[in-house]
This record gives structure tokens, sequence and C-alpha cells, in this order.
């Protein structure tokens, strides 16, 4: 214990660099989640994915578990690019101690502001960018995090609402129609849901719905 304090205090130039090494990892690890959620693709893919169990009226299938891992390793090969640019440009020249932490940080914002600016709707920008009372940036660089990671979220929870909208009418079709047979012929005690089930599981299977929702996903990034 007394080395591990011994090493955030003294003076040696390499322990100073391991010392910053250790609390930029710490910082990393913690904010962890909420990058992955609020500067990523995740939130897209998580909503859509749980608009189609919905829609499907599956109760838990596919559990939770499954729609978090699938939407986290979608999430991955996503940014992949991203992350690799980050690594290239900012962590690897910081390690290599080649640029200060300050410059590291540029480095490592751009790409991911880029992504952000890219996906984000100039309406929700502009709200952040006039409630902190802003000058219109000339380029994507000079845009804040603390105002672009807002604008990025909420455009990505109305990208993720469009698109969970029209997964849900095929499948009110499926229920409205199922409901007006089944009031037809008087069975009116009978739950719709019961009978409209199987039938939004076989379209959803010959459609090969896991592939469509899959392929859109990516397409709209």
């Amino acid at each position: 214990m007394n080395e591990f304090i011994d090493m955030f205090s003294s003076s040696d130039p390499a322990n100073v660099s391991t010392s910053v090494k250790l609390i930029l990892l710490l910082t990393v690890l913690t904010l962890a989640p909420s990058i992955l959620i609020l500067m990523t693709s995740f939130t897209r893919i998580i909503i859509v994915l749980s608009f189609v169990r919905t829609s499907l009226a599956t109760q838990q299938m596919p559990p939770n578990q499954v729609l978090i891992g699938l939407a986290l390793f979608l999430t991955f090969f996503i940014m992949a690019p991203i992350f690799n640019e980050v690594y290239d440009n900012a962590l690897e020249p910081l390690f290599a101690e080649e640029i200060t932490l300050d410059e590291a940080y540029d480095e490592a914002s751009i790409p991911i502001k880029q992504f952000m600016a890219e996906h984000t709707r100039q309406k929700d920008l502009a709200l952040f960018m006039n409630y902190a009372k802003l000058e219109r940036p000339e380029t994507v660089e000079e845009i804040p995090l603390t105002t672009l990671v807002p604008a990025f979220a909420i455009s990505e929870l109305k990208t993720a609402f469009q698109m969970g909208f029209m997964i849900f009418v095929p499948f009110l079709i499926i229920d409205m129609a199922v409901a007006s047979v089944l009031m037809s012929m008087g069975m009116m005690m009978l739950p719709p849901v019961m009978i409209s089930l199987p039938f939004k599981i076989l379209l959803f299977v010959l459609v090969d719905g896991w592939y469509l929702i899959t392929h859109s996903l990516l397409d709209s990034f």
C-alpha cells in the first residue's frame, strides 16, 4: 500500500507517467457506461431491439441479457473504426509519451465528435447551443462535448422511436385483423393477443426479421 502511495507522490518522470496512465484508465472505466450509452450507437440499437420484442408481445423472449449482448456487439462492430482511430491517434502516442494528456484528449475527441455530429440533428444541436449562449461553431471540432452529447442523445432517441414505429405497424395490423375476425365470430371473450401471437411470430420468421432489423440498424449508421 505504501508503494502505491509513493508512486503517486514521487517526482520521478517514469512514476509520474505510470500514475497518469492509471488515473486515465480509472477515469475511463468509471465513465465507460455513460460513454457507451450516450456517445455510441448503443442507445438506438437497444431501443429498436426492445421495440421488436414489444411489438411481438413475446414478454421476455428474447431475454434482456440476449438483447443487451446483441446491442453491445453491434455497437462494438459499428464503432470499431472510431475506437481504432482513437487508439492510433491518442492513446498509443500518449503511452509512448509522444504527446501530452491534453493533446491526447483533443485527438481522441475528434473522431467521436465527428461520429456524433453526423447523426445529430441541427435542431437538437441548436437547442443546446442557444441555451448555453455559444457562438455558431465553424467546425465540428469546435463544438464542446457538453453540448454535443445531449444533442446526440435526443437525436438518437427520436431516430430509434421512428424506427420502432415502423416496426410496430405490421404487427399492429395483424392484431387489428385478428380482433375484427374474433368480434365478427362473436368470440369477444377470447383475448386477441393469444390468437395473433403465433401469426406475428410466423410473419417475423418468414421475412427473416432479425436479419432485416440488423440490416436496417447497420445501414442507419
